[in-house]
């Protein structure tokens, strides 16, 4: 199985692509950034050829998507909201199935502290998937995180069948 991971932004999207057969091994990841100099929806096309070059390059099984948390700044908010869509949408068009988690759920799967901090899902990444170094930047740490958190819910449906 093959799972791309998604933590949705405007200026900083972070990508985890993880591939499990006996072993979670990652294939990939990193950041798809967009300048604050082009228009929302020049960094909205962006970001969705991006997520289209991704699932091309890939061919996932499953995508899985940080839900959005409430934020304070609701300008912020929309955006990341609007991106969240443009990655949601990008894998509906190729035909991906689509799995949602909150940073809570995430957090207490990888982390086992659904309040756990950027550093800590760095480092738990780490050694989870036998990196050698931190996974950076955290965008790209909380996206494995997302990918890991699925692949982890869906051992445990396949174990308990719930």
């Amino acid at each position: 199985m093959i799972v791309i991971g998604i933590d949705p932004g405007i200026a900083i999207c972070g990508y985890g692509v993880l591939y499990e057969k006996d072993r979670i091994e990652v294939i990939d990841y990193g950041v798809i950034e967009t300048g604050s100099d082009l228009s929302k929806p020049k960094r909205l096309k962006k970001v969705y050829e991006s997520y289209i070059e991704l699932l091309e390059k890939y061919n996932p099984d499953a995508v899985a998507v940080e839900e959005l948390f409430f934020n304070k700044n609701a300008k912020t908010a929309i955006s990341v909201g609007e991106a969240r869509g443009v990655a949601l949408l990008a894998a509906a068009l190729k035909g991906v199935e689509i799995y949602e988690y909150t940073p809570l759920q995430i957090k207490q799967m990888v982390v086992g502290y659904g309040w756990a901090k950027k550093n800590q899902i760095q480092e738990m990444t780490r050694v989870l998937l036998n990196l050698k170094e931190l996974p950076k930047p955290d965008d790209a740490a909380d996206a494995l995180a997302v990918a890991l958190c699925h692949l982890y819910c869906k051992n445990i449906e396949k174990i308990y069948g719930v």
